[in-house]
């Protein structure tokens, strides 16, 4: 007969949950920033008279930025602890953001996204290692995903918010607000402290280069290109739908701006209630299955949507193309965690997550070149030979570590 006591292994301690709440925090502040970006596109190549092409070029110099800033704060993440690297990239982000209320022209407006990408890059991935080093093994997954959802319910609030505010203080003032973060990352510096197994390690452990972990030997090596396919295929479907999902709707349907940002928003809800799922999912059945199951829905139902002609269709498809697409995003960080030791892990995270976004950063360039050569449509059912190829690397490349203790 069991005592109905919880095992101490699987406790989640006050700890663990602030560096919980204070790493999905910093990643809704990126989420939101993102999709404002996303809304104001039009109203800023207006206002500046970028073409579309630059337009576009702002959001992958983003991104661009992310990778520089996954591979720098990265790297001091795992040599300088999790919570100081983590505050330092959340004041970066917030202050270019702000900045870029300021921008005159196009080429300033560039050099701030590329600076406040570097902010970003860093965000995700020491986030994701301070909780897989803080939860327990047994519920690593759900816990990464609980971050994930971070991400979705700062792009919701965009999808809330922008309608109702764009208006009234225009993209600079949108672009303002995202100042707000760096009064967060005051109360995450003051609320957390390192990991134990952060602590052990810095303690007894000789000083290595993260980046060569990466590559240690074969194995690590097949691992690690396994993971940049599998982040680059997550963030091209990503940005490659979202960004362009609120311009598509306007240019085919009609739909104004408060439109789109309903059906945007219940593609998110879609993308919410999919990660949400996913972390559940992998923690009972393992990371390989879960991942299998999601690749496969998502290239199923990028080939449903873009054969959907009904608005209403089109907002229930969504939410469940949603699902999909971007519900693995809760995984990547209970993944890397348990792939990579205690001396890479923020770096891994960083590095092979903020690569796939550079390579997503094509996405929205990629989907917009095609639509215009075979329409819209053509552009989002091509991704459905991404979620393949993802498939792919996943079977070959990526083996099963669930719940396994972090080196």
């Amino acid at each position: 007969m069991t005592s109905g006591i919880m095992p101490e292994s699987d406790v989640v301690t006050p700890q663990a949950r602030k560096a919980l709440w204070g790493s999905a925090l910093g990643y809704a502040m990126d989420g939101f920033d993102l999709l404002i970006l996303g809304f104001m596109l039009r109203a800023i190549s207006a206002d500046l008279q970028l073409t579309q092409a630059q337009a576009a070029s702002l959001v992958t110099a983003t991104l661009v930025g992310a990778v520089i800033g996954g591979v720098g704060f990265g790297m001091l993440s795992d040599r300088l602890g999790r919570v100081r690297v983590l505050t330092w990239t959340i004041v970066l982000f917030a202050v270019f953001t702000g900045l870029c209320a300021l921008a005159q022209g196009y080429w300033d407006l560039l050099f701030y996204r590329t600076i406040a990408g570097i902010g970003l890059g860093g965000e995700f991935g020491i986030g994701m290692a301070l909780v897989a080093e803080a939860w327990p093994a047994s519920k690593r997954a759900r816990a990464s995903s609980y971050v994930g959802l971070g991400w979705q319910v700062g792009v919701l609030a965009a999808a809330v918010l922008t309608p109702l505010l764009l208006p009234s203080i225009g993209w600079r003032g949108m672009f303002a607000i995202g100042l707000l973060p760096a009064v967060a990352a005051y109360f995450i510096r003051k609320n957390l402290h390192e990991p134990d197994v952060f602590v052990e390690r810095t303690t007894k452990a000789p000083k290595v280069s993260p980046l060569r972990l990466l590559v240690a030997d074969g194995p690590t090596t097949r691992i690690s290109i396994g993971m940049v396919i599998l982040c680059s295929v997550q963030n091209f479907g990503y940005y490659g739908v979202m960004i362009w999902l609120p311009n598509y709707l306007s240019t085919r349907f009609g739909f104004g701006l408060t439109q789109s940002a309903t059906w945007t928003a219940v593609t998110i809800l879609g993308m919410a209630v999919g990660i949400f799922a996913f972390g559940h999912i992998a923690d009972r059945v393992g990371r390989k299955p879960a991942f299998f199951g999601y690749m496969l829905g998502a290239a199923v139902m990028v080939v449903v949507y873009s054969r959907l002609t009904d608005p209403a269709a089109l907002l229930i498809v969504g939410a469940i193309m949603g699902f999909f697409v971007n519900g693995m995003l809760g995984g990547y960080g209970a993944l890397m965690s348990e792939l990579y030791p205690t001396a890479a892990r923020a770096t891994a995270q960083n590095v092979l997550f903020n690569i796939g976004r550079a390579v997503g950063g094509l996405g929205p360039l990629v989907v917009g070149a095609v639509a215009v050569s075979l329409g819209f449509e053509t552009a989002i059912a091509l991704l459905a030979l991404l979620y393949i190829l993802d498939i792919i690397a996943m079977w070959l490349l990526i083996p099963e570590r669930r719940g396994s203790e972090l080196s």
